[in-house]
């Protein structure tokens, strides 16, 4: 018995060789956006910009800024729910960016163990 492939699907090795391609040419689109997110800074603030994060797409913290009139001796954990705060919103833009940043280059094409 003989399937009935309808024309433009299957179409054999050269079908093949071209999806080979298409993948291999988006596994280098994705390391290099990679590497271009890896290497991005950003900078946040907290606490009305008391506190200041920089982070690299790598969730590095680079730096962190502290405004003196924020340091109080007597109300240690106060600056430390800001700092903490600062910390976190910095490492969700760098998520939130590069998973947008990649959706845009695969289409939200989820293809696991393939990239």
């Amino acid at each position: 018995m003989k399937a009935n492939i309808p024309k433009g699907m299957g179409g054999g090795p050269q079908n093949m060789n071209a999806m080979i391609r298409q993948a291999q040419k988006m596994q280098e689109d994705i390391a290099l956006l990679q590497e271009d997110l890896d290497a991005r800074e950003y900078d946040i603030s907290a606490g009305g910009g008391v506190v200041g994060v920089k982070i690299n797409g790598k969730r590095e913290i680079l730096s962190i800024d502290i405004q003196p009139e924020i340091v109080d001796p007597d109300d240690i954990e106060t600056l430390s729910d800001i700092l903490v705060a600062a910390v976190n919103e910095a490492i969700k833009r760098v998520d939130d960016t590069n998973n947008a940043e990649m959706a845009n280059l695969t289409g939200s094409v989820g293809l696991p163990g393939l990239f």
